[in-house]
Order: structure tokens, then sequence, then C-alpha cells
């Protein structure tokens, strides 16, 4: 049995706790896995996993040595992507992204990337949270933030500029907004990760902190935009999803002299995994791709 093959299985395994999310995730049966698994441990001689019906957890020998492994099956890919030709890229990537980055802008550059490698496959995990990259099973992770996790380890591949926007029905109907301050006798449309109810504003050195008036707030801009596109109200949004609608004359930029803070937008990936050379190169080929393709 294929040794490489079987120290993947047990690796996923071990990470994932599961052996039927691990056979999901590599498209094999679960006594597949199950056959994989006992052909490591009759190589190392020892059991590596406890079983029970609940979850499978490593066995202290298993926590022994599963980093040692992980460092063998990255040594057997550095070795194969310095003979294999970089057009020849075969692996699997799961990607993490928000609903919003990934439909405004992610999917557009990951076609060209995919189109360049017909061998590699992709996962893509829609989510605003910042998941555990580890347990998830996540190779890269695309995030927006001012201070990415201390733990994580990334290329900054975009910057992140946000523009206050409502449709023009729901600025005909209310007050005029000439200031920041004006913003308080408005409705406004709120991302839950947001400190407190607060937007912190920018214009030429002069700062201002405006506490809102919030009736609706999301965990996902994609659906702030839609709700600024009804009416309800002005929502603070990246100008990567924005933008469009501005064009488009859907929306109307509010306050466009005053600006809020700039976020970067990262790829990360977990310091305890191994970076395959396929993920890499998707790391480079996005930050090439979002240098020539400007969305602001």
């Amino acid at each position: 049995m294929d040794r490489i093959t079987a120290a993947e299985v047990f690796v996923d395994v071990a990470r994932s706790g599961s052996f039927t999310a691990t056979a999901e995730r590599l498209a094999m049966s679960r006594p597949m896995v199950t056959r994989y698994v006992e052909a490591m441990e009759r190589w190392f001689g020892v059991r590596l996993l406890h079983r029970t019906t609940r979850k499978v957890t490593l066995t202290s020998s298993g926590e022994q040595c599963i980093n040692e492994i992980e460092a063998w099956l990255a040594a057997t890919q550095l070795l194969v992507s310095r003979v294999k030709p970089s057009d020849q890229l075969t692996d699997a990537i799961r990607i993490a992204t928000s609903m919003s980055f990934g439909h405004a802008q992610l999917m557009a550059a990951v076609s060209e990337f995919m189109a360049l490698h017909p061998k590699v496959t992709i996962d893509v995990d829609l989510q605003d949270s910042a998941a555990d990259l580890v347990s998830n099973r996540i190779d890269l992770a695309i995030r927006i933030a001012a201070d990415p996790d201390p733990s994580l380890i990334g290329k900054p591949i975009a910057k992140c500029r946000s523009v206050m926007v409502a449709s023009q029905a729901y600025l005909d109907k209310m007050p005029l907004i000439s200031t920041p301050d004006d913003l308080i006798s408005h409705q406004c449309l709120n991302h839950t990760s947001f400190e407190r109810q607060l937007w912190h504003l920018s214009r030429d050195g002069e700062h201002r902190s405006v506490s809102l008036t919030t009736r609706l707030t999301a965990n996902e801009a994609t659906v702030l935009l839609e709700a600024a596109l009804c009416g309800v109200g002005i929502s603070l949004l990246p100008t990567y999803l924005a933008n469009k609608a501005i064009k488009q004359g859907q929306l109307v930029e509010v306050l466009p002299q005053w600006q809020a803070n700039d976020m970067t937008i990262y790829a990360l990936y977990s310091s305890r995994k191994f970076l395959s050379p396929t993920v890499r190169a998707l790391i480079d080929f996005l930050s090439d791709y979002f240098k020539n393709h400007q969305w602001d």
C-alpha cells in the first residue's frame, strides 16, 4: 500500500478527528480510509489513533510522530515540485473566504489560476469569521483585517478601502448629510464585526468617531449591500463590493470626502502546516492578479 497516501490519510484523520470527514474530503470510501490508517499503524508497530463512536484522537505515540510525518510529507512534496514543471501542479486546495469577496473578486482570479493549472482542484469554503485553519483543513484563508491573527502567517495581496453608500430613494426622504455628525439622525447598516456601533472617519488629518443609530446589522457585507439597494439606510461597504452599484447609479456615495480606515486583504495560512508549491503558486498569482485588477 502506498505509504505516502497512507501518511496523508492519517494526518487528515488526525486533524479532522473523523474518518467520515476525511473520506469525504479525499473522495475515498470510509473503509479505504480505515485501511490506510491501519497500514500506518502496522508500519510504525503502534496504535496511532484512539477510536470511539463519538470522536477520533491521537494516542501518545501519534502525538509524538505526527509532526515528523507532516515534515516527511512536506519533503516529498518539495522534491516532486523541484522536478515537476510549474505548469503541472496537481494539488487540491481548500480556500476560506467571505461570501462578499469570493463573489465579487476572488472567483474571477481563481478561474484564471485554474485555467493556467488544469490539474489543480479548488474547494471554496464561504465563511465571514476567522476559522481555525488546522481543524477545518483550510489550506489558505483570504481575510480582510487591520491586524491579522498573529498565530498565522501570510502575505498582503491587496488594499481594502470602504465607502459610505445609500440609495438615492433613501437619501431623498431623509435629512441632508453634510458632516459626519449628521449620520446620527440616519439609519445606518452595520457589520457585526465592527467595534461597537461606531464608524471611524477621517479627512485631511481630522478624525471623527460617529455613534450610529442602527436598525440592521449583519455578519456578511453582501447582505448590507442588498439592504442599501433596498433603501433601508446607509452602509459602510468595501469598494470591491460597492463600486459596481455606484457606477451603475444604484447607490450614491455619502460624504465622499470622509474616509474610513483602510484595511489589508491577506492570504493567510497556518504556520503549523507546510506551504505546498500549489498554495505558494496561488498566493503569488493572487498578489500579481490584484495588482493588475484594481477595483478602486
